[in-house]
C-alpha cells in the first residue's frame, strides 16, 4: 500500500513539473510573438545579376499594403525598368520582377545598388505605415 502511494505521489509532482514547463514554454512563446511583432517587418530582398538585367525578389510573410508602390519607385529612382514581374499582395507579399536598365541611364545599376535601394524603400515604407 504504502508503495502505491509513493508513486502516486511522485507521478503528481511529475505532472505538476510538466506543467510548469509548459507554462514556461507558452510564455516564452508569448514573449518571442510579442518582440517578433514590434520587430520592423522581416522582408528578404535577393537581386541576380542575369545577362541582361537583374532578377530581383522582394517577400515578406505578411501582406505589405503600399509596399510595392515604393518598391517600384525605388526602381524608377534608379533608372531601372521593370521588363517583367509577378505581384502577390494578398495573405503575404512577394514580388518577382525583371529589371534592366533604361537606355537614358548612362551610368551601370549593380545588383548591390538594387538591393540597397529596395532595402531603403522598405524601411521608408516601415516608417511611414507605423505612424
Amino acid at each position: 500500500m504504502l508503495n502505491q502511494t509513493s508513486i502516486i505521489v511522485d507521478a503528481s509532482k511529475y505532472i505538476e513539473e510538466l506543467k510548469q514547463k509548459v507554462e514556461r514554454l507558452n510564455q516564452d512563446i508569448a514573449n518571442a510573438t510579442s518582440s517578433h511583432d514590434q520587430n520592423p517587418l522581416p522582408v528578404q530582398v535577393t537581386v541576380e545579376t542575369l545577362e541582361k538585367g537583374f532578377l530581383i525578389n522582394v517577400f515578406s510573410e505578411k501582406s505589405c499594403p503600399g509596399l510595392l508602390v515604393s518598391v517600384l519607385e525605388a526602381f524608377e529612382e534608379l533608372g531601372l525598368n521593370v521588363l517583367e514581374a509577378r505581384v502577390s499582395c494578398a495573405e503575404s507579399f512577394r514580388l518577382q520582377a525583371v529589371g534592366g536598365e533604361s537606355e537614358e541611364e548612362g551610368e551601370g545599376i549593380d545588383a548591390h545598388a538594387i538591393k540597397q535601394a529596395v532595402a531603403v524603400a522598405i524601411k521608408n515604407w516601415s516608417e511611414s505605415t507605423e505612424q
